[in-house]
């Protein structure tokens, strides 16, 4: 297959009602010091990669950074996973091998990966796709926390705290909308395709629609306590001409989400109708559920079905 070369940017709104898309250590969902919910890129990767994993076929043992277990449920470190799929990394192993067997892994044709092996063999690979925090847009929403009850007696020590079950908290928001910006420049590994030895024809069209199916089913279909509620609103994807070296700004700032939860677009159409930029892009496709009301889109846009 020949490699995808065109870049292209987009902005990825995930919905959460009473839900927690993305908690801190805290077990609350993130929020920043002027208490804007947000989400961070690891969270919206995790989902991609689980519906790589559960729902796409062949890419199970093809996405490298993905948690294993071995036969005594112990987690798999990094070499190990390497190794579940290719072979054990040697002092003989050279690197140019690490990296094409590294590039034959769909999440790291994707995002790119940090590779330290315990064996000697470290790099670091610039991936295609760069995802941004998700940035709440919604006008107003609320965390609040629930009182969660367990069957099993309560191990901690002190009267009467043996006699007790176990009593514990989940929070969840009442309601938000968090908008992620995409951006995805192929050449990123294009020097590492063109070292002697690779093989490999880097990222692929197919690739791209497999990255477009993560962020629009992967948090809709991934269902969990925390998660149930969590869901992909809207998929906005602006592919350039071919060749074209146009770079537009993070669209977190210009989606605008009313507080009858419809999302507006108008500022993102401006930007894309300027001069100099609209006469770069080749096409906008837009993904949402009929039930979501978007307003204002780009002149042009392929309305699509985002499931």
């Amino acid at each position: 297959m020949n490699q995808y070369s065109q870049r292209a940017y987009g902005c990825a709104i995930i919905k959460a009602v009473n839900s927690n898309y993305n908690a801190d250590f805290s077990h609350r969902p993130r929020t920043l010091p002027d208490g804007t919910a947000y989400a961070t890129d690891k969270a919206l990767k995790y989902l991609i990669r689980n519906h790589w994993v559960q729902h796409l076929t062949g890419e199970r043992d093809y996405v490298l950074y993905w948690k294993r277990y071995d036969d005594n449920l112990k987690p798999f470190g990094l070499d190990d996973s390497y190794e579940h799929k290719f072979s054990k990394i040697e002092k003989k192993t050279s690197k140019t091998e690490v990296i094409k067997n590294l590039l034959d892994c769909l999440d790291v044709r994707t995002f790119g990966a940090t590779f330290a092996s315990k064996n000697g063999v470290s790099m670091s690979l610039h991936g295609p796709l760069q995802i941004s925090h998700g940035l709440n847009r919604y006008p107003v929403s609320e965390v609040y926390a629930e009182q969660i009850g367990s069957p099993f007696a309560n191990n901690e020590e002190g009267k009467n705290k043996k006699e007790q079950t176990t009593l514990g908290t989940q929070y969840k928001i009442d309601r938000a909308y968090y908008a992620h910006h995409l951006s995805l420049n192929p050449s990123n590994l294009t020097a590492h395709y063109q070292l002697d030895g690779i093989g490999a024809t880097g990222l692929t069209g197919e690739d791209v629609e497999k990255i477009k199916e993560g962020v629009r089913k992967g948090p809709t279909y991934y269902d969990s306590t925390a998660k149930s509620g969590t869901e992909t609103a809207l998929l906005l994807w602006v592919t350039l001409k071919d060749k074209s070296q146009l770079v537009l700004p993070s669209f977190v700032e210009l989606v605008q989400v009313s507080d009858d939860e419809t999302i507006d677009l108008q500022l993102v159409t401006d930007l894309l109708a300027r001069e100099g930029i609209k006469d770069a892009i080749e096409r906008v496709e837009v993904y949402h559920e009929p039930s979501t009301a978007v307003i204002n889109l780009p002149a042009g846009a392929e309305l699509k079905n985002l499931i």
